[in-house]
């Protein structure tokens, strides 16, 4: 059985291929009315689509929309890879990681 590539070991090309085959598997499981399915699959895009950006983009001390919340923001405190910790502004007051994909970066 072939192992499978994790996205740190992709490169751009192949990154963009897994987006578009899971992509394709979601809109398959929506339509279907798998609404599990669609939700592993639409999580695992955003996972490769953070190993598209640079995390560098990302400073600890400020604060980024969120694409997935529009008018809802996100105080990164420090980095871990691809990873953004930090708080949601108006939230619980709990620190939790997001893919830096979920954060957008012209604000």
């Amino acid at each position: 059985m072939e192992q499978e590539k994790r996205y740190s070991g992709m490169s751009e090309i192949e990154l963009k291929q897994e987006i578009a085959r899971l992509r394709e598997k979601a809109r398959k499981a929506e339509q279907l009315g798998i609404v599990n399915e669609f939700a592993v699959y639409d999580r695992k895009v955003t996972m490769a689509q953070a190993y598209l950006m640079n995390p560098d983009d990302f400073k600890p001390g400020k604060m980024y929309e969120l694409t997935t919340d529009p008018g809802q923001y996100f105080k990164v405190e420090y980095m871990n890879g691809v990873f953004a910790w930090g708080y949601r502004l108006n939230g619980d007051g709990k620190e939790e990681g997001i893919p830096i994909s979920l954060l957008n970066k012209g604000v």
